[in-house]
């Protein structure tokens, strides 16, 4: 019977959980229709709030983390995928309320699994995961409707892991690229992934009470939310498009009607959890193709399974920048 390795978090207390490495056997696995072999994964901040059992991600334990992985196919159900074949898994439910990637091998059902497209190794999807795939799912909505000559774009939470990898692809494809970020120490960095200029928090929020500001963007791609996200929509020009995918400073949104009916700015809603699966392949051929960042390495740390504990407290206090690989 084949053994494995796996990061599983344990409930011990009313409100106390643990992490620990632990062997496992296939058997342990829930059903699915394909059984990968994991080579690589990453971590997200979902699974950091998984594993420290923080409410309204996963609900029963033990539980085995990690909204990502990539690896090859060991045996497969159905006819889509056969033994040896290269995949990506991200999203839907992996490693939510089910067995996730932080785990030598998975077993999922054929719909969640992705070809990996030539072009992109496994190793290099997984330095994307989920905060890449987000980030080119936000530019794949805002290309079509933007163009490098129309104007600057915005991208606010700038050191976080989609906004890393944003900045790396929007550069990439000749846009120019500004960001908004609270940490000083990380200007550098931004410019060297990609961004013209960095704004703080301050220069950034200033005079955002006001029902509309000048416009200076001609496309955003929100992270964070809240009055950032609402102070972006303000600055946005006529006829932009802002793309919104996360609620790090808040899920409200403190805006009024002006921006969409004097200016015409469209606001998009990226869901990276349960984006249809035929653009999802589109938007992996487009990364292995042209949008795959030059930055990569510089965007991405990588550990290994017993390196989670500690990267786990770092993206929990807020202090990483870029992304983490995760080498099964």
């Amino acid at each position: 019977m084949t053994t494995f390795r796996a990061f599983v978090t344990e409930k011990v207390g009313e409100k106390e959980y643990s992490s620990s490495i632990q062997n496992k056997n296939i058997t342990d696995l829930p059903e699915g229709d394909v059984l990968v072999k994991v080579a690589y994964s990453s971590l997200n901040y979902k699974d950091a709030l998984s594993a420290l059992g923080k409410p309204g991600v996963t609900k029963n334990y033990p539980h085995t983390p990690g909204i990502d992985a990539a690896g090859v196919v060991v045996s497969s159900n159905t006819s889509d995928f056969k033994e040896g074949d290269e995949v990506i898994v991200t999203s839907y439910d992996l490693g939510m309320n089910t067995w996730g990637g932080f785990s030598e091998y998975i077993q999922v059902p054929s719909g969640w699994v992705i070809p990996k497209p030539a072009g992109i190794s496994l190793k290099e999807s997984m330095k994307m995961g989920t905060a890449g795939l987000t980030a080119a799912m936000s530019v794949y909505k805002l290309v079509d409707k933007v163009a490098p000559a129309d104007g600057n774009i915005l991208v606010t939470g700038a050191t976080g892991g989609v906004g890393s990898i944003a900045i790396a692809i929007l550069n990439k494809l000749g846009y120019s690229v500004i960001t908004v970020t609270g940490k000083a120490d990380k200007v550098a960095y931004l410019k060297s992934i990609g961004a013209v200029e960095v704004l703080s928090r301050e220069e950034f929020l200033e005079g955002n009470q006001r029902p509309l500001l000048k416009p200076k963007f001609a496309g955003v791609i929100d992270t964070v939310g809240g009055e950032f996200l609402a102070t972006a929509i303000k600055s946005t020009n006529p006829l932009g498009v802002v793309t919104c995918c996360g609620n790090a400073s808040s899920f409200d949104l403190p805006i009024n009607v002006f921006p969409f009916i004097l200016r015409g700015v469209s606001l998009i809603g990226i869901d990276s959890q349960n984006f249809p699966r035929a653009e999802r392949i589109v938007v992996w051929e487009n990364i292995a193709k042209d949008w795959l960042p030059n930055t990569l390495d510089e965007i991405t740390e990588e550990v290994d399974l017993d390196g989670l504990k500690a990267k786990i407290d770092t993206i929990i206090k807020g202090q990483l920048s870029g992304r983490i690989l995760v080498k099964l």
